[in-house]
């Protein structure tokens, strides 16, 4: 997960840092990557992925209702949350679905409710994906996917109901996957959260043990730390 905030007031961004650290602090889950840009074109200008987004609406420059909506243009599941102290400018913003209206100045626990109503929402954003085998592409639903492993040079796609042969390898299933939802847990595993049963550090069993992935010791500490914040979004 990654965080942008976009404001052009210095002060309310280091305050909204430090909520939002507490707030993943509170939930024992380590505060995700936060990016902070002064205007609208820094942000739109740097490419990296960005799920939930801070947006003032009032900035020098490109306005945030012209950025957000550019933002959904790129990326229609990107959350993003408009604060200002200005609620005339609120009619235009839910024009591009605005996920919520945060006023000025801000407030701790309104914020961490909505938070974790963002949370819930990243973690269900992942809709349906094709598998594309050499004979035929079948569609699925993303959680039905328990893991995609790679074995004796194929790429298999383990679903509850079958397996799948896919043309893809797993470094290009690792592109198309929502990393809310999956993680590349070895080189030749990668697992969706969802079906987790339980793990230690060097193997996590799924769909109660009847799967079973490497876990690499030195992502432990990530795997970890990305588990907790799926669980803690869709509690």
């Amino acid at each position: 997960m990654r965080i942008a905030i976009c404001d052009d007031d210095q002060l309310f961004t280091e305050q909204l840092i430090i909520y939002l650290k507490e707030f993943f602090e509170s939930k024992g889950i380590n505060c995700p990557e936060i990016l902070t840009y002064n205007s609208g074109e820094d942000l739109l200008g740097d490419d990296r992925e960005k799920d939930i987004v801070f947006l003032d609406i009032e900035m020098p420059g490109l306005s945030g209702i012209s950025t957000g909506t550019e933002l959904k243009s790129r990326n229609r599941n990107t959350i993003i949350f408009i604060i200002t102290a200005y609620t005339e400018y609120l009619d235009d913003a839910m024009r591009f679905h605005v996920f919520r209206y945060l006023s000025k100045p801000l407030e701790k626990q309104r914020l961490f409710r909505n938070m974790k109503d963002a949370l819930y929402v990243y973690s269900i954003s992942s809709d349906k994906i094709a598998i594309e085998t050499r004979q035929e592409i079948f569609t699925v639903h993303t959680s039905d996917i328990v893991l995609i492993e790679s074995l004796n040079k194929k790429t298999f796609v383990r679903t509850l109901k079958r397996d799948y042969e896919s043309v893809y390898t797993i470094t290009e299933w690792a592109k198309r996957l929502p990393e809310n939802c999956f993680f590349q847990s070895h080189r030749s595993f990668i697992v969706n959260f969802e079906h987790i049963s339980d793990f230690d550090h060097t193997l996590i069993h799924l769909c109660n043990r009847q799967f079973s992935a490497y876990l690499t010791r030195r992502k432990y500490t990530a795997f970890k730390s990305a588990y907790l914040l799926y669980l803690e979004s869709v509690r």
